[in-house]
């Protein structure tokens, strides 16, 4: 989709400022890296997921300023002739890698490195911030819900609520990735092949003489998707007597019922028992209204019967926490044919990039395949697989773990070569499926909704050493 608009422009404006002002200075040749982490997991989970990653590259390799554009920058007054002719001849010339979509990801890892020349490493901030950040967000929400509902079918059904058209496209396909069945989006199923899913509205109902003629009709019309929205009026008094009956009249190939209100356990519970009594053991219940994963989770601990969910506003928005809080951080800059290592100190300590042109690994257990952990390297280092290999916390670092016959796996691919896209991006089916079988390799106990075990992201010896003698030397300059 991003492909079909020029969104070049689509930057802070320092960006821009800043672009002029490395062309215009010493450094305005240099290469340099930049790293895309992020500090917090939402919900304070365990995990996030990456997702977004097929729209970066849409975006990266369309990257053109238009004639509008240089007008536009130019009656600003602030930019010169010849960076403003610069822009006009503008080729993307940066190498990227990122972590594939589907991916657990967890804080501070590198999920996204641009490694080039300055000005252009450093213009393209802000869109790789808002593809990722959105994405990573709903997929991560998507997922927190779909394990809630320990194996029913979640629908996503918050396009109406989305902020904004690309919000409910994009957040359609990040909940698919996170393990959604489906969504009432249309245009997400046309463009990304995610099933639309959907059955009526109260209006429909309210449109006809009764509840009875309303259902009768979209059974007749529906004969394979039946599904009987019986909360108009009076769920048990009439909604579900009128759906028995036009069930047990037309016999349709599929049958069911969608509660959106009320008191989700009990209306449940009585539904499904009336429903066996009528024969109508083959009929769904379908659940929606303002459900998060907490109220999933809580309605299943109280034995409502449910088939499948439709999850709306607080999925599309992820109501709870509606930021994902990824940062762009300057790692390493040229000096003399050179990448030096630079990083970012603060007095909060979560608040510290670390330095370098950096790789990240993830160790697995030969025994059942259970991710251990995460190291960060400098890069081509390789991660020694020998017997007692010792993992810590970095900002805890009595936190030690030694790990015992594991393998390491590199976590990111190379999409982009000096410009050139030289990464394919999998079918969303596949990457959902990718999403489902990592997520699997992580332990129950990260996996938990409250207090998750933390998981370890581990710096090497070498990375460890050049952050703590820079910390040593911006420490002394202080002073």
């Amino acid at each position: 989709m991003y492909d079909e608009y020029n969104l070049t422009m689509l930057t802070d404006f320092y960006e821009i400022t800043m672009a002029n002002g490395y062309f215009q200075s010493e450094v305005r040749d240099c290469e340099a890296c930049f790293d895309v982490f992020f500090r917090n997991v939402p919900d304070n989970g365990g995990f996030a997921i990456m997702a977004g990653v097929e729209q970066l590259i849409e975006y990266m390799s369309a990257l053109k300023f238009t004639d509008e554009d240089i007008e536009y920058l130019r009656s600003k007054d602030q930019f010169s002739e010849d960076f403003l002719q610069y822009l006009k001849d503008f080729e993307f010339k940066c190498d990227v890698w990122a972590v594939p979509e589907g991916t657990p990801i967890f804080p501070h890892e590198p999920i996204i490195t641009v490694k080039g020349p300055l000005i252009q490493a450093q213009f393209v901030e802000t869109m790789t911030l808002l593809t990722i950040n959105h994405q990573s967000l709903i997929a991560t929400k998507a997922n927190r819900i779909v394990r809630a509902a320990q194996g029913r079918p979640i629908m996503e059904f918050g396009t109406r609520r989305a902020h904004g058209a690309s919000s409910a496209i994009f957040g359609a396909r990040a909940s698919y990735i996170g393990g959604c069945a489906g969504t009432a989006c249309t245009i997400a199923d046309r463009d990304y092949s995610v099933a639309a899913l959907g059955t009526m509205a109260h209006s429909w109902i309210q449109t006809f003489d009764t509840e009875y003629d309303a259902f009768k009709a979209y059974a007749t019309i529906y004969p394979d998707n039946a599904v009987l929205l019986i909360d108009t009026y009076n769920v048990l008094k009439s909604g579900l007597p009128n759906a028995i009956k036009v069930f047990k009249e037309l016999k349709p190939a599929k049958m069911g019922v969608r509660i959106d209100s009320g008191d989700i356990a009990y209306l449940t519970k009585k539904t499904r028992k009336i429903l066996d009594e009528a024969g109508l053991q083959d009929c769904s219940i379908v659940i929606s209204n303002s459900l998060d994963e907490y109220l999933i989770r809580d309605v299943i601990l109280e034995g409502a019967q449910i088939d499948s969910f439709g999850v709306g506003e607080r999925l599309i928005t992820s109501k709870s926490e509606p930021v994902f809080g990824g940062v762009y951080k300057l790692s390493a800059i040229e000096r003399n044919g050179e990448l030096v290592p630079k990083m970012k100190i603060s007095e909060n300590v979560e608040k510290i990039t670390n330095p370098g042109f950096k790789n990240v690994f993830r160790l697995y257990g030969k025994d059942n395949g259970k991710a251990l952990g995460d190291v960060i390297t400098l890069q081509g280092e390789q991660i020694p697989e020998v017997d007692g290999y010792e993992i810590f916390d970095p900002n805890a670092v009595w936190k030690r773990k030694r790990l015992h016959d594991f393998y390491a796996k590199e976590l990111r691919v190379k999409i982009f070569d000096k410009g050139k896209c030289v990464y394919k991006s999998p079918s969303l089916q596949e990457i959902k499926q990718y999403c489902k079988d990592q997520v699997d390799t992580l332990w129950e106990e990260t996996l938990r909704f409250e207090n998750p075990q933390t998981y370890y992201v581990d710096l090497s010896k070498k990375l460890w050493d050049i952050k703590h003698e820079l910390i040593n030397k911006y420490s002394d300059d202080a002073e």
